[in-house]
């Protein structure tokens, strides 16, 4: 597909979708709890996230907290977000890491947030748009799903539909993709059972105009 049509799609799905979602901001952008809450999210619903921060926060909310927290409360205070155990003794490096080697700074440069333990393409992204609101494309189940199913990408893997994103997608529509297709995944473009009924952009859809 030329890259002019994709750019009209896109904003026209950014248009639809902004009419029904707003851009959130979590932890309240603070670079370091959008880590946190982004390494706590791997594997685990939202709501269990939003627990499991919620708690850990209100005990432990600094990266030297963390970082010196007994490993055994950590899991005590993260369970609701699964696999406890791994990340529970992840945040702590981190923090440690965060703490000892940045001076308790997150750093914004993308491929020191890969050398974190656990971070990966996708955290690294996510803590650069919702932590320090940066251009990036986190590209999650959702944002994977919704852009083959629109016919944006065609791609097999997460990591490829970030890279093909990020020729197609003119880079000012960047910073609130992530959240607008999380928020359609969530509620519209499900991955069993959307709501075509409702959606706003079964017109553009291939998914939909091959059923």
């Amino acid at each position: 597909m030329e890259l002019f049509i994709i750019s009209l799609m896109i904003q026209l799905i950014i248009k639809r979708l902004e009419e029904l979602y707003s851009f959130r901001i979590f932890e309240d952008s603070d670079p370091f709890r959008v880590l946190i809450r982004t390494i706590l999210s791997q594997r685990t619903r939202d709501e269990n996230t939003d627990a499991a921060s919620a708690l850990l926060f209100t005990k432990f909310s600094t990266p030297e907290a963390i970082a010196y927290a007994p490993v055994e409360e950590l899991e005590i205070l993260i369970k609701k977000s699964g696999f406890y155990h791994v990340k529970a003794r992840r945040i702590k490096e981190v923090s440690r890491i965060i703490h000892e080697e940045y001076d308790n700074m997150v750093p914004n440069n993308f491929k020191e947030l890969l050398n974190l333990p656990g971070v990966g393409r996708k955290t690294a992204n996510c803590v650069l748009v919702y932590g320090f609101h940066e251009d990036a494309i986190p590209v999650d189940v959702h944002v994977h799903r919704i852009s083959n199913r629109i016919g944006l990408v065609d791609t097999k893997t997460p990591d490829e539909t970030e890279a093909k994103l990020r020729e197609v997608i003119p880079k000012k529509y960047w910073l609130p993709l992530n959240d607008l297709f999380v928020q359609f995944g969530q509620n519209i473009c499900k991955p069993i059972g959307p709501k075509h009924e409702i959606c706003p952009i079964t017109e553009i859809c291939h998914y939909y105009n091959k059923i």
